[in-house]
């Protein structure tokens, strides 16, 4: 059996020079951004963040003629900005995207998109009374392991979906002492919010009916948030089952399996470092190499697919209005490791960190 040519990797924008970047936010997450940019060869004019020195820093070190803003609303000001990136805290980037909205700007957002549906709903809203391109972040889609098991689902190399199951096991307390430290859903939230968004997309036009979730803490943990959680979700013909075990685990690994009718699709390795998956139909079995790394080749797919898709006047795979689906599964698995009951995506209208 041949190995199947899927097509996984990041594309970059067909007129890059037609893109002028502005970056609001210019933390940690911000080198990423620039570096996707840069090996596009797409413009970074300005930079803000209300720590000038941040920005300077970035602006320095990949693109030192851009002007810098300690105000986010100058850098909306400037007429030759086209699209804008928004890498600032998800508390306080709703007011930002909306902003830019109105400045006429396109926007591509970090994740996660928002912890409000209505908020969500208001943004898409706007973009699509302005004819404007907003998309999120969700950079998981192009890690290797992920974007090759899009492609072959979107190829049909699996036919229908019937399950899949993606569990990890590794070492999550590097954030005691951080401000991650004090989430409500540490996990569940700013980690697992990746693999909630690849399950939605593996089961795209199929409804989640039901989601049902478990955090608990290790046994002697020190940290505040629970470690160990859980989700099953319910397409009523299909199911995705997630399980984190995030307190000290020795050897980081990841496992992921996806059954369909006409194949499965499997893979194992260190986590988020996945270098091979193994293809199972009728005709045999084959080894599929993976080319690449999360980072930076997530940060890279998202900004060419919201690039071309401006050139192309056509929603975004990684639309806001798509993003919507997977928070509302995001949220609903917050409400149930609450309450211990199976909760409906939907239902929960906020996500409590």
């Amino acid at each position: 059996m041949r190995s199947p040519k899927l097509d996984y990797l990041p594309r970059g924008p067909r007129y890059p020079k037609r893109h002028k970047l502005g970056l609001i936010g210019c933390g940690g997450i911000a080198q990423y951004h620039l570096t996707a940019a840069q090996s596009f060869g797409v413009e970074v004019v300005a930079l803000a963040d209300v720590n000038l020195a941040a920005a300077q820093s970035r602006r320095d070190e990949f693109f030192p003629q851009a002007a810098l803003y300690t105000d986010y609303r100058e850098l909306l000001a400037c007429e030759d900005i086209t699209v804008v990136e928004i890498a600032t805290h998800t508390a306080i980037r709703t007011p930002q995207i909306l902003d830019a909205l109105r400045a006429g700007k396109h926007v591509l957002s970090q994740k996660p998109f928002t912890f409000d549906l209505a908020a969500g709903r208001k943004m898409v809203a706007l973009a699509a009374r302005k004819g404007l391109r907003l998309g999120v972040n969700q950079n998981g889609r192009w890690a290797p392991q992920f974007s090759a098991l899009l492609a072959a689902v979107r190829q049909g190399l699996l036919g229908d979906i019937h399950t899949l199951d993606m569990v990890m096991a590794w070492d999550h307390t590097w954030t005691r002492g951080s401000k991650f430290a004090e989430l409500h859903h540490l996990i569940l939230s700013d980690f697992a919010i990746h693999w909630f968004d690849i399950a939605a997309t593996v089961f795209a036009g199929r409804t989640a009916h039901s989601v049902f979730a478990n955090a608990v803490p290790a046994p002697h943990q020190d940290l505040t948030p629970p470690m160990l959680a859980n989700a099953v979700i319910n397409f009523g013909d299909g199911l995705a089952t997630l399980g984190f075990s995030a307190y000290q685990s020795f050897a980081p690994h990841e496992y992921l399996c996806c059954v369909g009718s006409q194949g499965t699709l499997r893979g194992a390795g260190n986590l988020c470092n996945l270098t091979e998956l193994e293809l199972t139909t009728r005709q045999g079995t084959v080894k599929i190499p993976l080319e690449g790394k999360w980072f930076p080749d997530g940060f890279r797919g998202t900004l060419g697919e919201f690039l071309r898709a401006i050139e192309a006047d056509r929603e975004p795979s990684i639309s806001g209005r798509n993003n919507l689906r997977s928070l509302e599964i995001c949220f609903a698995a917050l409400a149930s490791a609450d309450t211990g009951r199976p909760v409906k995506p939907g239902q929960a209208r906020m996500g409590r960190l």
